[in-house]
């Protein structure tokens, strides 16, 4: 090929998606992006749903700016999303309503008449995933109790990335590492549990047996290439369509002569270890880690924990009253903040979806015998510190589990810019933090797609190409006595 490689991931996100260019040339990757535009669900009689339309006008849009710039040569479209939801597409293909936001579903009843039939232990040993009120599994048990109609007219269950590679292509298909979220799949055998799936009634013939990541679904459908520009022999590529899989790709390792950890940053922060085989535990179902899938037939294990999202929800109200600060702003403010003062459990179910997020923050701390915070300051910090106090004690329980001592934590994605939450992780858990590359998911949602057009042999090598293409800032653990002082008072 005469020109660079050049793929287009889009990630899509809670808040945001995007879509990225990658360009391979030189053994390097660079990026650039194409367009940015927010995803935030919309509310629909009462219930928060994803605006698939006005996503997909924004995937039309993105592949329009790519062709005002670039011409009609793409080489590859991937697409990665949150996982856990789903649409329902009819057997004429239509896709039937927006998808439930996970964020919306109050899944509490229903996943606990679900484990009325199959018990949590029988659970875990079955699908190794982390107990979550919204995971699919319970959503699609919840549309089985309540005789959805929309069940009766559904030919396929797509998940959200599968489901806008299908807008695009035409294909329907199941990606695995994204089809591992739902906690109906067997880590092992790769495919679906049929003994699970049947004691809770659920209907089968609506799942797709899952593909590996790295699978060309087929070229641009034809309305979409005439309508952007493209050339219709553009192919569409499932990279590791989970965003935490692609993520996880992406973690510039050279060399793994020593135990790391990650810790994926973003609305949610994903702290776990890359595994070989799915491990399933007595002490990993205690913790309540997750073994989702990654690339080349490697598992993620990790925990979910809430996130950026307090701090996400904190600037948007704040934003509504009128204060528009910037997400550096307000870490300034947090930096002048009293340290250590206001702390809470960031993943107190009452942060997952409040209708204010700072008066819920007050309100743990009050519970938690801890000082309000009363300033943005103050609230900033109390956020971040929180977060810091409990990626401590998550990386501790991993360790423990798998017997190891993690010798350096690799932080992703958008914490990466957040240099006050850097140090605090570094300081928190003991350990050097090694900050980058922000844009992880798209990175190894591109070198998935690399991958698969032959550019790329291995994850190893794909791995090393990073390393050469972005900058990783190193921090120092300092002293831990506050964080462990902190911790005994912090009871969760």
């Amino acid at each position: 090929m005469s020109r660079p490689l050049r793929i287009l991931a889009f990630d899509l996100g809670a808040e945001s998606g995007r879509a990225v260019l990658g360009t391979l040339a030189g053994g390097r990757i660079e990026l650039e992006q194409v367009h940015r535009f927010p995803t935030e669900g919309i509310t629909v009689l009462g219930r928060r749903q994803w605006d698939v339309t006005r996503i997909y006008s924004e995937l039309i849009a993105s592949l329009k700016k790519f062709t005002a710039a670039y011409g009609s040569a793409l080489d590859g479209i991937g697409i990665d999303t949150w996982g856990v939801d789903f649409g329902l597409v009819a057997r004429d293909g239509t896709v039937l309503s927006n998808p439930t936001h996970y964020r919306s579903f109050s899944g509490g009843e229903a996943m606990e008449a679900a484990l009325q039939r199959v018990s949590r232990e029988e659970m875990y040993r079955a699908t190794g995933i982390q107990f979550l009120p919204f995971n699919t599994i319970f959503q699609l048990f919840h549309l089985v109790q309540s005789s959805s109609p929309l069940l009766n007219v559904a030919e396929s269950l797509l998940m959200m990335p599968d489901l806008f590679a299908y807008l695009l292509c035409g294909r329907r298909n199941c990606e695995y590492t994204d089809a591992s979220t739902t906690q109906m799949l067997d880590p092992s055998s790769r495919t679906w549990n049929s003994d699970l799936l049947d004691k809770l009634d659920l209907p089968r013939r609506l799942l797709l047996e899952p593909i590996a990541p790295g699978t060309v679904l087929g070229s641009l459908l034809a309305d979409v290439a005439a309508e952007t520009g493209l050339s219709p022999d553009v192919p569409v590529i499932a990279p590791a369509t989970h965003d935490t899989a692609s993520a996880i790709a992406a973690v510039p390792v050279e060399t793994s002569d020593e135990p790391w950890a990650y810790l994926s940053s973003g609305t949610w922060s994903l702290m776990g270890a890359e595994l070989a085989a799915p491990h399933i535990s007595e002490e990993g179902f205690a913790a309540n880690f997750t073994n989702e899938g990654g690339v080349e037939n490697t598992i993620c294990f990790l925990k979910n924990i809430n996130g950026l999202w307090p701090l996400q929800e904190c600037r948007r109200e704040w934003s509504r009253e009128g204060n528009m600060l910037s997400y550096a702003e307000l870490t300034r403010e947090a930096e002048a903040a009293e340290p250590m003062r206001s702390l809470i459990n960031v993943d107190d179910p009452r942060l997952l979806a409040p209708e204010s997020m700072p008066e819920t923050i007050q309100a743990l701390c009050r519970e938690a015998g801890r000082p309000e915070p009363d300033t943005r300051g103050a609230l900033v910090r109390c956020i971040l510190e929180s977060l810091a106090l409990k990626y401590r004690r998550t990386l501790r329980e991993l360790d423990a589990i798998l017997g190891r001592s993690t010798r350096r934590l690799h932080l992703i994605g958008g914490g990466v810019q957040n240099d006050l939450l850097c140090q605090m992780t570094a300081d928190a858990c003991g350990v050097p933090v090694l900050a980058g590359p922000v844009e992880a998911t798209a990175l190894g949602n591109i070198l998935m797609q690399a991958k698969a057009l032959g550019a790329l042999d291995s994850l190893a090598e794909g791995r090393r190409m990073i390393a050469r293409s972005v900058k990783v800032e190193r921090y120092e653990p300092g002293d831990s006595s506050p964080w462990s002082e902190a911790e005994t008072m912090l009871r969760f």
